[in-house]
């Protein structure tokens, strides 16, 4: 009797089973969460927002009367990003002085407004930046308030001018107000003034190539009292 009632309904729970064991490939639970947490992945990236760019540095309008020539974005950036790894890396109090560089100032402040840098320079304009702004005459090289001497673990400077007296005079400014012995220096000036760097504070050329907005005809590099590694190009060889 049994026998008969399984036959006269076909759409029983047996022939169910029977229906489903075919060939269809069939998914584990374990492969089944790896797949539905992966999807659920790609619809947050979907529907992600994009990281905001930093904003654009404002600067004043360059006066060439006072050799002032900005650099252009990616330079600013890269010698700004360099800076911050220094400040990153070091156990010390990294107070940063940046001399006649304010293009570097500002974007420095615009990546991190905390970190403590000060702009040393002749135009008052910037005197907008309140006590973190020093005026400063190249040829007065030590002139400069006392709280500031040997108060800096990095320096960087941009003589306004190529001729072997200002870079001596700055060379006195940057001696004055970095900390000995255990200070990162960084110098932006013209490619003839590599015998001069390596000579006066024992600089090398790194492969990155400063580039400015105004399409200046000397050629510039950056020089460091220390070896960045795989950044800035590294230290370029000596021809």
């Amino acid at each position: 009797m049994e026998e008969l009632q399984k036959q006269d309904h076909p759409n029983s729970q047996n022939d169910v089973v029977d229906d489903n064991d075919d060939d269809s490939p069939k998914l584990s639970l374990e492969t089944l969460a790896a797949l539905k947490e992966f999807l659920t992945e790609q619809n947050r990236s979907l529907v992600a927002e994009p990281e905001p760019e930093p904003a654009e540095v404002a600067l004043v309008t360059e006066d060439w009367r006072l050799s002032q020539f900005w650099y252009d974005r990616k330079t600013a950036e890269t010698v700004a990003h360099e800076v911050l790894t220094l400040c990153q890396g070091s156990q010390s109090d990294s107070r940063v002085a940046c001399i006649a560089c304010p293009t570097l100032y500002a974007y420095l402040k615009n990546f991190n407004s905390n970190i403590p840098v000060q702009l040393l320079e002749y135009d008052k304009r910037f005197e907008q930046y309140g006590s973190e702004f020093t005026f400063y005459d190249y040829n007065q090289p030590e002139e400069l308030p006392l709280e500031m001497k040997h108060a800096y673990h990095i320096v960087i400077a941009d003589p306004p001018y190529l001729s072997k007296e200002c870079l001596e005079k700055v060379t006195q400014t940057i001696s004055f107000l970095s900390q000995p012995g255990e200070s990162y220096l960084l110098l932006l000036t013209g490619e003839v003034q590599r015998d001069r760097a390596a000579e006066l504070m024992g600089l090398r050329p790194c492969g990155f190539r400063p580039r400015h907005f105004s399409k200046l005809g000397n050629e510039f590099r950056l020089f460091t009292n220390y070896d960045p590694g795989n950044r800035l190009g590294g230290w370029k060889q000596e021809d």
